[in-house]
């Protein structure tokens, strides 16, 4: 009998969750194949079958916690695989004749097209695979949903790629408890190893640091002309969208050139300034708000910058970010604007000493030479760490932001 153990997932981490079983116990695994997803506090991670065999038995269920080392789980390499582990095809519904009422033999099914017909409802005779060997793939499921029978639930609002969480399907009515009843219930339920981290973290924040925010506004007119001038071109080019995120990132490589402290970090009695700007971008995913680090920002181009950010937020949303993707930022950009946040103030993740949040635009009235306007309009906020940066050094960093964003022909575009 061969057993499934937790593999080594970084330096200094020793204990993980288990997130999903991606196989349930009396399926057959080929060798390699991804049995179970791992949370550890900086990313999740898939861990392959070490042999072909039977899971016999799972020792850890979803959401346990599990120490590096440890058997979550036996597979039986002797056994070999049932007879009814390959279904054949069923006769189409005379009910409907779409595909996604077509039983399927679907094969493998990947992480994310499980997680995703969990989340819709779908069983997976409803998804016909069209990778190889029939496996099962994630946009499989997104042509299915539209077809799939959903008789009791209500229909779902868009999931956009930024979403905070991983699960904001709405339950039938008659799932949900009625309070009507007089009952009065709880779950309780284990706080995810990401969660833990981050909670930690911004305490740390705040006990630690000296943090005040200040703020400022933008006037968001020219950025928003220059892209819809060069929009068409920009994607031609380089085959990626044009968003303000790339903007914001170099006008913030600029401010960080002009003003080092806010790029540094307190270490003991010293001070640690950085010639190179590690921006971290913070992007929601499947497990809530992460924070991947875009490395050597100032030298990187805007097609560059937006197609990392691409690449990172398709990771998030699988739950396939690494550690090292989150790991060695020296400023971080928050954009809560996707969200719809007017105005706030967001915490400095340590040991940084300083985050950049952004906003919703807005159309306002404001006076330009004189006169009023309407203009599209985002509030700025800068949270630093008092200890290290100075209330003039903040404000000015934050002007220069506005100012770089205000006339951004001075940043050179690739078009």
């Amino acid at each position: 009998m061969a057993q499934l153990v937790v593999p080594s997932v970084g330096e200094s981490i020793q204990e993980v969750q288990i997130s999903n079983w991606l196989k349930k116990e009396g399926d057959w695994v080929q060798a390699g194949e991804e049995v179970v997803e791992l949370e550890t506090e900086k990313a999740t991670v898939q861990v392959p079958s070490p042999v072909a065999g039977v899971l016999t038995k799972i020792l850890k269920p979803k959401e346990q916690f599990a120490t590096v080392g440890e058997a979550i789980a036996e597979i039986d390499p002797s056994a070999k695989p049932a007879a009814s582990a390959t279904p054949a095809p069923a006769a189409p519904s005379s009910a409907t004749g779409s595909q996604a009422s077509k039983p399927a033999a679907t094969g493998h099914v990947m992480p994310a097209a499980q997680k995703m017909m969990e989340e819709k409802g779908l069983r997976p005779d409803q998804v016909i695979g069209s990778g190889p060997g029939g496996r099962v793939l994630k946009e499989d499921v997104q042509r299915t949903v539209p077809a799939a029978p959903v008789a009791s639930t209500p229909a779902q609002g868009t999931l956009v790629a930024s979403a905070p969480s991983s699960k904001q399907t709405l339950e039938s009515p008659a799932a949900l408890p009625v309070a009507a009843s007089g009952q009065r219930a709880e779950e309780v339920k284990p706080m995810s190893m990401i969660r833990r981290t981050i909670a930690q973290r911004l305490v740390q924040a705040q006990h630690q640091a000296a943090l005040l925010t200040t703020f400022n506004e933008v006037d968001m007119q020219p950025v928003m002309q220059l892209r819809n001038k060069y929009r068409d071109a920009f994607q031609e080019k380089h085959g990626v969208k044009l968003g303000f995120m790339s903007f914001f990132a170099k006008a913030a490589c600029e401010a960080l050139r002009r003003f080092p402290a806010v790029n540094a970090e307190i270490r003991g009695n010293n001070i640690v300034y950085r010639n190179y700007a590690d921006i971290g971008i913070a992007i929601g995913g499947g497990k809530g708000l992460v924070v991947p680090v875009l490395r050597n920002v100032e030298l990187m181009s805007f097609a560059s910058i937006e197609r990392t950010i691409g690449e990172f937020a398709k990771k998030a949303m699988e739950n396939k970010l690494m550690p090292e993707d989150l790991e060695g930022g020296t400023f971080t950009i928050s954009n809560g604007g996707i969200y719809g946040s007017l105005l706030s103030t967001p915490i400095v993740n340590p040991p940084q000493s300083a985050i950049l949040g952004l906003h919703s635009i807005q159309d306002r009235p404001v006076a330009v030479q004189g006169e009023v306007v309407v203009r599209p309009m985002m509030y700025l906020a800068l949270t630093y760490d008092h200890r290290i940066i100075d209330g003039r050094e903040a404000v000015t960093f934050l002007r220069t932001i506005k100012e770089v964003i205000e006339d951004p022909t001075r940043l050179f575009l690739e078009v």
